[in-house]
């Protein structure tokens, strides 16, 4: 699967521009504010129907425009695939796939698997355990359809138990047999979840060592554990215990929304004990890991972005995962770099041809 034409008008700081692109490695050169990241960002909402930085659609329209329009064109199995996204201010983003408008836009995640490395996934280390489960979450999710629709339903089911504990505190009314109904709901869903979320670190942790060990030359150990309060107690069980906590805080202190994942090197916190380049090789090894994850499931390559990724590793960290290209372990891949010189010769020395865009202030030179 590759994609092979992109068009976006009025998205971000392009007023229109459409590019054609191989099924290798494409590349996008320019100064920092060129736009360059703003292409991997179309490209993302192609796939996963959202941008990877900004959640707010309307923020993404030109300044002075009142829509964006994204288009592309997939190659998947030798059969193309027209896929389209469109914002219009205060109005519902609309998204079509050969010309046909989604009911629920979770029906197209999956269809056209990605993997996005940023500067920006530093927050999956060192901010809190939301980021952690979104990264789990976005994995599962292009791989089975059904999670999605069980974490909408799980959200759902929290929001009303969350309300209804407010309501209790707010009134010292406390209806036991409404609370079990919902006890119930979270209970059943939340066990889904966890149950596929349990059986999906199994798989990537082993992946997720290997690639570990080999971006470090296996220098260093390092661990990856999934942590839920379901491994330890039945969620129903959980629940009951917890309901005199939950009442008193007002809130629903245990369940899947509480799941984290813990980071560490030689047996200590990877946010705290850990340097730049380590968790910069953490990072990339977890997003690796996610690659080889869809492939194995898919039984085809995702699309790989890499943002800034030169500038982020060491020649070390580059040479290894230049050789994972050269080895033909991707598809097709798009870089963004400010070298242009850094990046033919990198590419030069591993015999690998590119496609080469060179962006300036929304304009595109390929």
């Amino acid at each position: 699967m590759y994609l092979q034409q992109l068009s976006v008008i009025n998205f971000k700081n392009y007023a229109e521009a459409g590019l054609t692109f191989s099924e290798g490695v494409n590349v996008f050169t320019g100064n920092n504010g060129a736009g360059k990241t703003n292409l991997l960002d179309a490209i993302h909402y192609l796939s996963l129907c959202k941008s990877y930085f900004n959640p707010i659609d309307s923020q993404q329209i030109k300044q002075g425009a009142d829509f964006f329009i994204i288009t592309g064109s997939f190659n998947k199995n030798d059969n193309q695939e027209a896929v389209a996204c469109s914002v219009k201010r205060n109005q519902k983003k609309q998204f079509k796939r050969n010309k046909k408008d989604y009911q629920r836009l979770a029906d197209h995640i999956g269809l056209f698997p990605l993997v996005m490395v940023s500067p920006y996934d530093i927050s999956i280390i060192i901010e809190g355990s939301e980021e952690r489960r979104k990264f789990i979450d976005n994995v599962i999710s292009q791989t089975d359809n059904a999670y999605l629709d069980e974490l909408i339903i799980y959200n759902k089911v929290l929001l009303n138990r969350n309300a209804m504990l407010k309501l209790i505190a707010d009134t010292g009314r406390y209806d036991p047999n409404l609370m079990d109904v919902l006890d119930e709901q979270l209970t059943v869903s939340g066990t889904r979840i966890f149950e596929k979320r349990k059986a999906f670190m199994e798989i990537y942790t082993e992946i997720f060592n290997k690639h570990y060990r080999f971006l470090s030359d296996d220098a260093e150990q390092v661990d990856l554990v999934y942590e839920s309060q379901l491994l330890q107690d039945d969620f129903g069980a959980l629940l009951k215990k917890s309901i005199e906590k939950d009442r008193a805080l007002e809130r629903t202190t245990v369940g899947i929304h509480r799941d984290d994942l813990q980071f560490a090197i030689h047996g200590m916190s990877m946010k705290k004990f850990g340097s730049q380049g380590q968790q910069k090789s953490f990072l990339i090894a977890l997003k690796l890991a996610q690659y080889s994850f869809l492939y194995k499931q898919n039984g085809f390559k995702p699309i790989l972005l890499l943002d800034d990724i030169f500038d982020k590793l060491d020649d070390q960290r580059i040479t290894k995962l230049m050789q994972m290209i050269s080895n033909h372990d991707f598809g097709q891949v798009f870089i963004t770099d400010t070298n242009v010189n850094r990046v033919e010769k990198v590419f030069n020395e591993i015999g690998v041809v590119i496609q080469l865009f060179k962006v300036k202030g929304g304009e595109i030179d390929a």
